[in-house]
């Protein structure tokens, strides 16, 4: 199971965030590489598409697609050369796919900041400072274990040494790995580093319901902190959210209507870079979801209706081993159909003989939302 590590300094809701999100987990005795352990939450991905194809299969249970969200230790300034709990910091990241970056957005309040002052870009800069010096730790090493295979004329050795050398001059410059093209023959023996700046990164701007928010501004005039974090947001072209991890934490026992209307009782705001903003939580899900490329198919039946989280661009044969490892060498097709013409049809026996439900091969790319039969 894929997962996203919650990382931030210390005091800037990320953990307040993290009990927010638990209250989307399900059971993982349901996913079969889930790792059971009190920082992790198995959270399950917003999808309205599950729950009809479970009511029009009659389906005696309803699994839906799942993230992992690790709570990871709060990082301090020199927390790549061990700083505080950096190494142990790291070392979880490291574990993780990728990174929601927690940054607070609201001044005042009893929560002291722990640099004494708000400034969420400067917050940004510093933990990836952190990241960007684990990994040049972590490649100047590997360029120097690579000496004796370089001497021997290794083709691979030379072919990543080049690709470190690159690596080493962005990180020194500050860059993130992930601003390094990587050629198709650098890529797996860079992957192998785990680096962390090589991960995506979502950042979660976490603001505060009656507070001072960087993101209000009532004179018309935009706090310029939040100017310039938007610019580098831009510059950059970076992903993020913005939630209110202690209302999302509050109003985590409520669902529907009963949410909403708390929700502005409390005067929360779940804005977001999308225009569909609906609940702060299920946004930082989705958003995380399509930072690692994730998509949704589907299986349905009177016994089990479920999603199925695959790579995008993913053929039937390796979308088939997110049920079982066996699915990929055993494929011989699959039948296919848009889970709304499942729906529109009333039927597999209408959607056949309406064209709908297809046969599909071992090149078949699986789309989001397709429903699939595998035949093995």
């Amino acid at each position: 199971m894929l997962s996203i590590g919650i990382v931030g300094l210390p005091n800037v809701g990320k953990s307040t965030l993290f009990n927010a999100l638990t209250k989307k987990s399900v059971l993982a005795a349901n996913y079969p590489f889930a790792t059971i352990d009190p920082s992790v939450g198995v959270v399950a991905v917003p999808d309205e598409r599950l729950w009809k194809l479970s009511a029009f299969s009659h389906s005696k249970k309803t699994v839906p697609a799942a993230v992992e969200f690790v709570d990871i230790a709060g990082l301090v300034k020199g927390a790549s050369v061990g700083e505080g709990l950096g190494n142990q910091f790291l070392s979880n990241i490291r574990e993780t796919d990728a990174i929601a970056e927690v940054v607070r957005i609201f001044d005042g309040g009893d929560i002291i900041h722990v640099e004494n002052k708000v400034d969420p870009l400067k917050d940004i800069e510093v933990i990836n400072l952190e990241l960007v010096l684990a990994d040049l730790q972590t490649v100047t090493k590997r360029i120097s274990n690579l000496k004796s295979d370089i001497k021997k004329g290794s083709k691979s050795a030379l072919t990543e040494h080049e690709a470190l050398l690159r690596l080493e001059k962005a990180l020194e410059s500050g860059k993130l790995a992930r601003s390094v093209e990587l050629g198709e023959l650098e890529y797996p023996l860079i992957r192998n580093l785990h680096l962390l700046t090589a991960k995506p990164i979502l950042y979660v701007l976490n603001k505060k319901a009656g507070g001072q928010n960087l993101d209000d501004s009532p004179a018309g005039e935009e706090d310029p902190r939040f100017t310039e974090l938007m610019r580098f947001m831009k510059a950059t072209g970076s992903s993020y959210v913005i939630v209110d991890a202690k209302i999302e934490e509050d109003l985590k026992e409520f669902e529907g209507a009963e949410k909403e209307l708390f929700r502005k009782e409390l005067s929360a705001s779940s804005a977001t870079t999308s225009p569909s903003a609906d609940d702060g939580v299920n946004n930082l899900i989705r958003a995380g979801y399509d930072m690692l490329g994730l998509i949704t198919y589907f299986t349905t039946g009177e016994d089990e209706t479920r999603g199925w989280v695959i790579r995008r661009g993913s053929t039937a044969p390796i979308a088939g081993t997110a049920i079982h490892t066996d699915f990929k060498d055993k494929f011989v097709r699959a039948e296919v159909i848009e889970w709304q013409k499942l729906l529109e049809a009333g039927s597999y026996a209408a959607a056949r003989e309406r064209g709908w439900l297809r046969t599909e091969g071992k090149e078949y790319v699986v789309k989001d939302g397709d429903v699939v039969e595998f035949k093995i």
